[in-house]
């Protein structure tokens, strides 16, 4: 008799798990926006001014770096954006449409090489082991630096004393964690010069203000928050871990932690701003190196819904200037 799985679990239209515990991340919600989690095949010849190709590297993670066209203005080598994705540690992937429009884009405008991790996903996978994948590809990163490895477009462009984390909603999560533990390394002759954290996905146990009042997306619901962060948190934990809440209680002081500087995008209409502007304050408290930068109108993930981007003059406009501040911030590190 065969046996018909069933689904024990849903998320918003992102992800299925079933009773055999296999999991689909096939979207099923509305179907005009499921171009945006569909890969996009890396092309080694120049497409727009970026070449694109994945490497598996030898940390064990597999990368997809974007590599800009070169222009006469360039320096000789250009720095390094080492990101890591979004998704509530449970969905997303480094090839996604909504990552590649938004990191060709990114590569152009701060003329950079961005590699790109393709991080583990809970349920299968709890954290933290994306944490251990991003802080893997930043030691391949190191590897490449000393020469004790090879990667043919990062040794011919790449400045390894520029390095910089970047990450979007959980990933922003990665980006904290990385740097934190990065600071207590010897990564010379790798320098990592500073970190963006775009919308991270810093909860508390406890709802803030801004979740039960601010308007929920197909990128952030409250399901998402909930059902996401219990597939991914260690066994037994709840929101308020370091990982998901590295201003809280249970995790390092942040007055304890040497840190490169930083830079916190929110947006005005994010569900989870409140959270994320107690990571800021926290932050100054603590004498570190942070700066904001505050998108009026727009709410979580707006930059990579290439819908708004393209109809609503709003979404665009903020996008342009989130693009331009994370240039300049490059350009002063």
């Amino acid at each position: 008799m065969v046996h018909e799985k069933k689904i024990v679990e849903e998320v918003s239209g992102w992800l299925r798990v079933y009773d055999d515990g296999s999991v689909d991340r096939t979207w099923t919600g509305p179907p005009q926006v499921s171009f945006m989690a569909e890969p996009v095949m890396p092309h080694e010849k120049f497409i727009d001014g970026v070449a694109v190709k994945d490497v598996d590297t030898d940390s064990g993670v597999r990368v997809r770096i974007y590599l800009p066209e070169k222009e006469s203005t360039d320096s000789e080598t250009l720095p390094i954006i080492l990101h890591f994705h979004g998704g509530g540690f449970c969905i997303s992937e480094a090839s996604w449409f909504m990552y590649y429009d938004v990191y060709t884009r990114l590569a152009r405008t701060t003329r950079s090489i961005v590699v790109s991790v393709y991080l583990r996903r809970a349920p299968e996978h709890r954290l933290p082991a994306a944490c251990e994948d991003s802080y893997n590809a930043l030691l391949w990163l190191h590897a490449l630096a000393k020469g004790n490895l090879h990667e043919p477009w990062l040794n011919a462009h790449a400045d390894f004393t520029r390095v910089f984390l970047i990450g979007d909603s959980t990933g922003g999560n990665l980006v904290h964690q990385v740097a934190a533990r990065a600071e207590n390394e010897e990564l010379s002759p790798l320098r990592l010069a500073g970190g963006i954290l775009v919308q991270p996905g810093f909860l508390h146990a406890t709802r803030s203000k801004s979740e039960l009042e601010q308007p929920q997306s197909p990128f952030l619901t409250l399901d998402m928050l909930d059902k996401f962060l219990n597939f991914a948190l260690p066994l037994g934990s709840t929101k308020d871990h370091p990982i998901t809440c590295p201003m809280g209680d249970a995790a390092p002081p942040i007055g304890s932690l040497k840190m490169p500087p930083m830079m916190l995008c929110v947006a005005e209409t994010d569900l989870i701003i409140d959270t994320e502007m107690e990571y800021y304050e926290a932050m100054k408290k603590a004498g570190k190196d942070v700066e904001l930068l505050f998108s009026a109108g727009v709410g979580h993930g707006f930059y990579m819904n290439k819908i708004a981007m393209d109809l609503d003059p709003l979404t665009a406009t903020r996008a342009q200037e989130m693009t331009a501040a994370i240039t300049e911030f490059i350009r002063r590190h």
